[in-house]
């Protein structure tokens, strides 16, 4: 019985030798909170589990968690699908340079930000900059919750870009001037549309990709242009006083957004490897989709099925071996 057993093993340790990931264990795709990471982490995973043949799990979780999580290597969380950089300059450069323990994919699409309220209102009432904002005239025009006092969504809690904005309010002085609202986005997304569709105004981040520049017709504030020299970031991560030791006063740089895995994925699961330093989204995809998900009521598994079957050329051009 002990010889056979013997036996039983050594078949079994040649036909799943080390390093080789066994048929049933799923690759876990990281899901954080804004729309456009939602539908890249699915699109990843349809992608993984209907053409690759791997099971996938998703794991909602904030950058930091997925971050940490990637680095342990044990498929807790394998991938975060919408890294922006340099949102998340502090992340990229403890996990991906200092531990090496995560890469980030060779191709990515570009991001724009900054604050937005409705085309006509801007001009009925000659906004065109951010310091604008904060003129008395304005007063109780952008009330959002009917406490009589102007409001500002600058971002979810927890976003990287929600503590930049934080900064920005205050290095803008618009502190006294706008409530800063931190809603979950799709709580405000819900909130947003009821309001502008009501004839009333607001203003808010804005970011591309995204639904909304192609559902509304949205003005763009002003702002100084980019200087480095003028927008230093401090992460909570860094420092404990991260408020008071940064400094935001110009527009955001140009973001640039990539796909970041797990180097485990290198060895257990080669091929899922490969098709995510493939992957070539566009910004107008994922704002298409943000539509289709927001605008169109479709779930985002359904829009990225029907996605996936109007693009085969590209899926196939990412799948090559």
């Amino acid at each position: 019985m002990r010889m056979r057993l013997q036996t039983l093993l050594l078949a079994c340790a040649l036909i799943f030798p080390a390093g080789l990931a066994g048929a049933t264990e799923r690759v876990m795709v990281g899901e954080p909170d804004w729309l456009g990471a939602r539908i890249m982490a699915n699109l990843i995973g349809q992608i993984i589990s209907g053409e690759l043949g791997h099971p996938v799990g998703y794991t909602p979780r904030t950058n930091a968690g997925i971050f940490a999580a990637m680095d342990k290597g044990k498929g807790e969380i394998d991938i975060h699908p919408d890294v922006w950089s340099p949102n998340q300059r502090y992340l990229v450069e403890l996990y991906v340079g200092q531990k090496g323990s995560v890469a980030l994919s060779p191709n990515s699409y570009e991001g724009r930000s900054g604050f937005c309220l409705p085309t006509v209102f801007a001009r009925a009432h000659g906004i065109r900059s951010i310091g604008d904002l904060a003129a008395p005239r304005l007063r109780g025009l952008l009330d959002m919750d009917g406490n009589g006092s102007n409001d500002i969504w600058i971002g979810a809690e927890g976003w990287a870009s929600t503590n930049i904005h934080k900064v920005k309010m205050r290095d803008y002085g618009l502190m006294e001037s706008l409530e800063q609202k931190t809603d979950p986005e799709p709580d405000f997304l819900a909130r947003l549309d009821a309001h502008l569709s009501s004839g009333a105004a607001a203003v808010f981040y804005c970011y591309t990709p995204n639904y909304q520049q192609i559902r509304y017709a949205l003005t763009m504030l002003e702002e100084p242009a980019y200087d480095p020299s003028d927008y230093h970031v401090v992460t909570p991560d860094e420092e404990s006083d991260w408020f008071e030791s940064s400094r935001v006063a110009t527009r955001d740089p140009v973001t640039s957004i990539r796909i970041a895995y797990s180097l485990r994925l290198e060895e257990d699961f080669p091929r899922v490897a490969r098709f995510l330093t493939r992957i070539d989204m566009e910004a107008e995809d994922i704002s298409q989709l943000s539509y289709a998900v927001q605008v169109d009521a479709q779930s985002i598994p359904d829009a990225i099925s029907a996605w996936i079957a109007a693009h085969p050329d590209r899926i196939a051009a990412w799948l090559r071996p």
